[in-house]
């Protein structure tokens, strides 16, 4: 058993790599004496992650295509052919049991070569509007798994396993001593506290937004944590002071959503299902940045089950102020919106994921 050796390619964004680093961990608990690699495009962020986390990894000359003609796009089928012919190669020589794909540009030749080789194969797609990649490979491979209902219009139905999205492990046993956590941002206990959230690197919309309504937030009583993100936080910091917590990165997420009463939030799906297990009331502002507009459609499946409030970037000037009025003073509203999420909740996530790669090992 320990002799088993697993690929796992995902990167491109954290969305897609996290998880991926989440199921090789949990895979590595239940098999020590396992190898493991992971196979990234070159030059993205999983080239650094992913041996940060302790891995191996071999990077694919591969990358998406423009939405424009330029000269990328003219070198797409030769980065294809090239990452064919490289995901063989690291096939032939890995010799891997399973082969597992988080999306990403690169786990489309890797996967499309394992399983043509018969080798066994699982998807895990994050959000609720499948990604290209994942779409093309959908019957190729023997298991996907997904984190949201409705996935039949994208991939094969007896197929699809819902198990929702790895998520980190310092979540599921989240900080509920919300003084500790208040005491750790050096907050006041008895004031509403909001978590804005815009991602490790920012989003400048949200940024915009909160720097506007600082001085709406102080009327209210509200005291804030900004994650400005490392893009904006020399822009930002300059706010800092004993109501308004101005930070680059958040360390301890457990801590700042036990300080957190209120969270606003982008729709990524590794922060959207974070935020069913943190059972908080959420406005989501989704990116509009997105292929497909993903983060909308993972916005829209919490606000079609009254678990979430989501307001449109062309919407913030017209609708924000009103919106988050009536949430902060409306706490039948609240509650109902904590309960509601939370129990969109699937906090095994990563075991499910790894159970149904265990049961193809077996087959073998």
């Amino acid at each position: 058993m320990g002799s088993y050796r697993f690929i796992l390619s995902g990167g491109g964004t954290g969305g897609h790599i996290y998880p991926a680093i989440a199921i090789a961990n949990e895979l590595k608990v239940r098999y020590p004496d396992a190898e493991f690699l992971f196979v990234g495009a070159k030059d993205r962020m999983e080239m650094e992650k992913v041996p940060q986390a302790g891995y191996k990894i071999e990077g694919l000359w591969i990358s998406g295509l423009q939405r424009k003609l330029t000269f990328k796009n003219l070198m797409f089928p030769f980065k294809v052919i090239s990452s064919l012919i490289k995901a063989a190669k690291i096939v032939r020589n890995f010799k891997p049991n399973a082969v597992v794909g988080t999306g990403g540009f690169a786990s489309g030749p890797l996967l499309k070569v394992a399983s043509g080789k018969g080798i066994a194969c699982v998807l895990q797609e994050q959000n609720s509007f499948a990604g290209i990649t994942n779409k093309l490979l959908a019957n190729k491979v023997a298991k996907i798994c997904v984190a949201y209902d409705g996935m039949e219009k994208f991939f094969p139905k007896d197929k699809i396993i819902k198990t929702g999205n790895p998520v980190r492990g310092d979540l599921v046993s989240m900080v509920e001593n919300k003084e500790e956590a208040l005491s750790f941002f050096g907050l006041q206990p008895g004031k509403t506290t909001l978590l804005v959230l815009g991602g490790s690197l920012g989003a400048r919309r949200v940024n915009i937004l909160i720097e506007k309504n600082l001085p709406f937030f102080k009327e209210q009583g509200i005291q804030v944590v900004w994650q400005s993100g490392k893009l904006y936080y020399e822009e930002y910091k300059k706010y800092d002071s004993g109501d308004v917590k101005v930070v680059a990165f958040l360390n301890r997420m457990d801590l700042a959503y036990g300080a957190a009463d209120i969270i606003i939030s982008r729709a990524g799906a590794g922060s959207v299902s974070e935020l069913c297990i943190v059972g908080k009331p959420v406005i989501f502002i989704p990116s509009p940045n997105v292929a497909e507009d993903h983060q909308t459609k993972n916005a829209q499946s919490l606000v079609d089950k009254n678990a979430a409030i989501m307001v449109k970037e062309t919407e913030l000037d017209e609708k924000f102020g009103t919106v988050f009025s009536d949430l902060v003073n409306n706490e039948p509203l609240s509650r109902k919106l904590g309960v509601n999420i939370k129990k969109l909740a699937m906090p095994n996530a990563t075991k499910e994921i790894v159970d149904e790669i265990e049961k193809l090992l077996v087959q073998q």
